[in-house]
């Protein structure tokens, strides 16, 4: 076996050791679940790299993996809010019109050759933000519905619509669900190098043509993410009895 190979699984494995440690030194609850996930993102990323390797020049199975990514993606982030109909169908269009919106106005305007290279890395990229993000809106609105159902009632008793009776908790789901994407933005290159950004120099293109292409993914990032964020709140704002109690 390559030695950085085993250079790499040594670091990980005491990194994701250290994880259990501090989590289990906490007590917080599914403390295997970051494990768990380091584990599966070293098997998916093995078995992605070989995939890419053998359609990165084909436009047709690109647009395959990007609609793979996208159904798993809106698998998790309705896991993450309670399996039901309406939880799938409120994911499912909500990521989707956050990610096509923004991603067509990159293309349409110029600011990204539409190419099948830069069609998966904008795609993958954004497709991940808007399920992060959809997840938290979806988590923080129904915890806060949860949390403030009194206040929500006396709403409804007062004749106030459903969605009338939630928005001001629905707005504050959205703000919070894009303060990290916000606090990423505002920190790049200061506090934060973005992965594209360091690849793509490392991958030999200019710092100037690697910034611009960064910032034309956090702006893509953060369009999509407030469409996403608004539309999952707009769904899931409709509230007439109040929510179970909010999963861990």
């Amino acid at each position: 076996m390559h030695p950085g190979i085993l250079a790499t699984l040594l670091g990980v494995a005491v990194l994701a050791a250290i994880t259990t440690v501090v989590l289990t030194a906490f007590r917080v609850p599914k403390l295997w679940e970051p494990v768990v996930a380091i584990a599966r993102g070293a098997v998916q990323l093995a078995v992605i790299s070989v995939i890419l390797t053998g359609i990165i020049t084909s436009p047709a199975l690109i647009g395959v993996a990007l609609v793979v990514m996208y159904a798993i993606a809106s698998g998790v982030a309705t896991g993450r809010i309670g399996w039901s109909r309406r939880a799938l169908a409120t994911m499912t269009t909500s990521i989707a019109a956050g990610v096509l919106v923004a991603t067509s106005i990159v293309f349409a305007t110029g600011a990204l050759e539409f190419t099948s290279r830069y069609a998966l890395a904008i795609g993958a990229i954004v497709i991940g933000n808007a399920m992060s993000i959809a997840t938290l809106t979806g988590r923080m609105f129904r915890a806060s519905v949860f949390d403030h159902w009194d206040e929500v009632e006396g709403w409804l008793a007062l004749g106030a619509t459903p969605r009338g009776s939630t928005i001001s908790l629905a707005r504050q789901s959205v703000r919070g669900a894009l303060i990290p994407s916000i606090d990423q933005t505002k920190t790049t290159g200061l506090v934060v190098l973005p992965g594209a950004f360091v690849g793509a120099i490392f991958g030999g293109i200019s710092p100037l043509e690697a910034g611009r292409f960064q910032i034309v993914v956090l702006a893509t990032i953060m369009a999509a993410g407030a469409l996403t964020a608004v539309l999952v709140a707009t769904w899931m704002g409709d509230v007439r009895t109040k929510p179970a109690s909010p999963a861990a």
